[in-house]
């Protein structure tokens, strides 16, 4: 039998989440595509990865790209059964200094894009009933971070309508709040905070992610639909 296709964006660096739930995938049984924005890490401070992953680069700040990527790898590969969704515009701003162009691309990636690439997606779905699956990354940091939590928040509403909206095509969807995950950009006051204000004696990886949206993929998380999980090691508040 084939494999089952999976469409993974925010794939750019090794250490990021969208590497790891790769990884974890393929370890599972499924055929990858990555998509991944070098651009975005170029102007970040951790910086791109020294030698690029294999991806394809898609700036998701693009309405006509989600269409267009999702076509061509349904025609080089066959119909995506699973679609995760890791990618995010994030740049730190508060009410007071965010820009209307920073706020304008925030929502275009993290929103838009999603709504996007979830259409075409469904568009071109032919798997079995039952076996579709969505799965996007949010965030609930909002202060001082602005755009990217307000953008987040607008994802959560667009994948929750999804479970319901394709639920007769056999398609789930849910999302995933993974907490503060060590990807490169924690120092060790942050690690510190993060360490205080959680129920265990450590921060998140990458791979704690990729364990749960392994199991939503999976025949035996079918179950679960148009949910916000949190697995972030129980955050006090």
């Amino acid at each position: 039998m084939s494999r089952p296709i999976a469409l993974i964006t925010g794939v750019g660096r090794s250490v990021g989440i969208g590497a790891a739930v790769a990884s974890r995938l393929v370890t599972d049984g499924w055929d990858v595509v990555t998509t991944g924005w070098r651009q975005y890490d170029e102007r970040m401070p951790w910086g791109p990865d020294t030698e690029p992953l294999a991806m394809i680069e898609a700036d998701l700040a693009d309405p006509g790209i989600p269409a267009d990527l999702v076509g061509r790898i349904a025609a080089d590969h066959g119909p995506i059964a699973a679609l995760v969704m890791c990618h995010a515009e994030s740049v730190d701003s508060s009410t007071l200094d965010t820009t209307v162009e920073s706020f304008d691309r925030h929502f275009a990636v993290n929103a838009r894009a999603v709504w996007l690439l979830i259409k075409a997606y469904a568009e071109q779905f032919a798997a079995a009933p039952g076996l579709g699956r969505i799965v996007a990354l949010t965030s609930d940091h909002t202060p001082f971070n602005l755009p990217y939590g307000a953008s987040k928040g607008a994802l959560d509403r667009i994948v929750l309508a999804a479970a319901v909206e394709l639920a007769d095509r056999g398609i789930t969807a849910n999302v995933i709040n993974p907490g503060a995950t060590e990807t490169g950009w924690m120092d060790e006051e942050i690690e510190q905070s993060v360490l205080r204000r959680n129920l265990q004696p450590r921060v998140g990886t990458p791979g704690d992610c990729a364990n749960l949206v392994s199991f939503l993929c999976s025949d035996e998380g079918g179950w679960v639909n148009g949910q916000v999980l949190f697995s972030d090691g129980g955050r006090l508040h």
